[in-house]
């Protein structure tokens, strides 16, 4: 019997039995089908505990979300602090904790003028999208093929068909993409001024990390500024000192004129998120305060969470540690790939951001398996299955670091031999 209190099940099958019967039967099924049985229990840290018991070194943070690991103390102290006082609060006033926190946010990026705030990433780029409208006056959007900006009405017209074509939300006259690394392709969708913005992850995540060629994203940033575009950074997988600098964009040298963040805003304990953005985009703030309208977003604990999110990542020794970790895994994994280059082919990193490249069109899925098997659960890119998303948190020991290296090099005959059994049935 597995007794939490406010709900108890016989056994995990019992759990997956109701996921299918009550939740969502695609996801539930798609993983037991690549033989992954997990169901998260207990976690703490950067360790999940299946139901079963097994424990599971965390590479995939739902996305950066647990970059402080789970359940983080100070976070949760804080939050508990905070129910002495606060609940979400009331959207339509003032509000201590979102004044105080808006202002944190805003001063962690130099010519930024206001947050909006919204529940998750999506909403915040919604918030961007609409903004851009407004500012410039266009309603055309460009992003990049195998983008990626949440699953929303506006943000899931700017991703990849997988994720809007199944809602009839497809390829819309206003909303178009262009190659990513490709500057030329961006002129000739920019250079007609009818472009209201153009919206890219600093290191597109749900992509696989590719990174932007030296010089790409100040060429498409130039680009903007000549034909009166807006830019807008997601910063939602890649900022929050993930690059080794608080947002993505400043380790480029950008200056965007808005930026969204989600997530890891949150510590993992409490949704939030929030669209940044310069004097010239706030208008509509002016003109009618009341345009976007978010009961959740903005959420009073979520501002006191956020607030201490930022407050951790600017210390000293954090700042130090993503330096160190990064550096780790940068030796370590370029060491494995010497070894292992029959299958492990390339590493894509900025900071505790990697990307692993496997030699097979679905090479990651069989090593994320693998891993999963031996200890460590880190995902497939979802739009480049060659390529396993490898993403430490910013405040893993060393002991931890050492832990995931060799758990991974136990893992690589097995992940070749997936390998070879996908091959033959190919």
């Amino acid at each position: 019997m597995f007794n939490y209190g406010y709900f108890n099940f016989d056994s995990k099958a019992e759990v997956l039995d109701k996921a299918v019967e009550y939740w969502n039967p695609g996801k539930t099924k798609f993983w037991q089908d690549a033989g992954i049985d997990l169901v998260i229990d207990r976690r703490e840290g950067y360790f999940l505990y299946d139901m079963s018991g097994r424990r599971l070194i965390d590479l995939h943070l739902n996305g950066g979300t647990y970059n402080f690991g789970h359940r983080h103390p100070e976070l949760i102290a804080v939050l508990k602090s905070a129910l002495d006082y606060f609940d979400m609060g009331n959207h339509w006033f003032p509000s201590v904790a979102r004044s105080a926190f808006a202002e944190k946010l805003v001063k962690t990026a130099d010519g930024m003028r206001y947050a909006i705030f919204g529940a998750g990433g999506a909403e915040a780029v919604e918030i961007a999208l609409k903004t851009a409208r407004y500012t410039t006056k266009r309603k055309k959007i460009v992003s990049i093929i195998k983008g990626y900006h949440g699953h929303s009405g506006l943000s899931v017209a700017t991703g990849d068909e997988r994720f809007s074509k199944i809602f009839l939300a497809d390829k819309p006259d206003e909303f178009l993409q262009v190659p990513f690394n490709d500057i030329d392709a961006l002129d000739r969708a920019l250079r007609g001024r009818d472009v209201a913005a153009f919206i890219i992850e600093t290191i597109p995540a749900t992509y696989g990390f590719p990174l932007p060629d030296e010089g790409y994203l100040k060429a498409c940033q130039d680009l903007c500024r000549r034909y009166g575009t807006l830019y807008i950074a997601d910063e939602v997988q890649t900022g929050l000192m993930r690059t080794g600098t608080m947002w993505g964009w400043q380790s480029y040298g950008l200056e965007p004129d808005m930026f969204v963040t989600g997530k890891g805003l949150g510590g993992g304990i409490y949704p939030i998120s929030a669209c940044v953005v310069t004097e010239k985009c706030g208008g509509w703030l002016h003109e009618d305060g009341a345009a976007h309208i978010s009961t959740s977003g903005g959420s009073e604990l979520g501002c006191i969470v956020g607030h201490q999110v930022i407050d951790m990542l600017q210390r000293p020794e954090v700042i130090s540690n993503v330096q160190f970790v990064a550096e780790f895994f940068r030796r370590s994994l370029s060491e494995m790939m010497a070894v292992h280059s029959d299958i492990f082919v390339g590493i894509r990193q900025r900071g505790v951001i990697l990307g692993l490249e496997f030699d097979h069109p679905e090479g990651a899925v069989a090593v994320s398996r693998a891993l999963y098997e031996h200890g460590v659960w880190a995902i497939f890119s979802s739009l480049d299955k060659r390529v396993l998303q490898f993403k430490p948190g910013v405040l893993l020991d060393a002991a931890t670091c050492q832990e995931i290296i060799d758990r991974m090099e136990a893992a690589m005959p097995r992940a070749r031999a997936l390998l070879r059994n996908m091959r033959r049935a190919a």
